[in-house]
């Protein structure tokens, strides 16, 4: 029922202007994170995005080849995993504000989406792989970002650019995510920072802060 009315809808509204361009994509892309919000992943259909967006599914398919890359592609309109490059100077300040800003967007609407996307990975290698060539890198890029300016300063030595303890503080804060949701308490996020990623990092770790 509810999907006629909206393909109704749909029929009534293309008798009016007819939306084009960055406009049509922008409708459809918002549509999408609506229907991602409201029914998730596994049943998002390109018909439910179309009926949403006031549009056909010939349409997205003009434009996506399938349902993953239109979800990647709202997933970067939407913001969901951009932050802002902390600089106070040190790498356990920058550490921690990039840690409280990925802690906020996860207590967002986009923090329930980007957890049910991630928990597809595994059932969806196609939505997998694009979300790990367009919408995870954010993360490890920011977080490399400052790790450099920690290098320059002589916080922490060039080789650890290249290792995998570049990223274990964003990616130990995503995991507690998907266990244990949001909130993201401050004492978890100090944790992280405090107990794991300092004394991996640092060249000269603290005992304590």
């Amino acid at each position: 029922m509810k999907l006629q009315q909206s393909v109704d809808e749909a029929a009534g509204y293309r008798k009016g202007t007819r939306r084009r361009g960055e406009e049509l994509e922008h409708a459809i892309l918002t549509a999408t994170l609506d229907e991602l919000a409201e029914v998730g992943y596994p049943a998002l259909t390109m018909d439910g995005v179309a009926a949403r967006a006031r549009t056909s599914k010939t349409v997205l398919y003009r434009r996506w080849a399938g349902r993953a890359e239109l979800v990647v592609d709202a997933c970067k309109l939407g913001g969901i995993t951009d932050v802002e490059l902390p600089d106070t100077g040190e790498l356990r300040t920058d550490v921690i504000a990039l840690l409280r800003q990925m802690a906020t967007k996860m207590a967002t609407p986009f923090g329930g989406i980007m957890r049910g996307l991630l928990a597809e990975l595994t059932r969806d290698p196609e939505l997998g792989r694009l979300i790990r060539e367009h919408v995870h890198k954010a993360g490890p890029a920011t977080i490399h970002t400052i790790l450099e300016r920690a290098v320059e300063r002589g916080e922490v030595d060039r080789a650890i650019l290249g290792s995998r303890r570049a990223t274990v503080a964003p990616d130990l804060l995503r995991n507690h995510f998907l266990l244990f949701g949001d909130p993201v308490e401050e004492e978890v996020i100090l944790g992280i920072v405090d107990e794991v990623y300092l004394p991996l990092v640092l060249r000269h770790p603290p005992s304590s802060h």
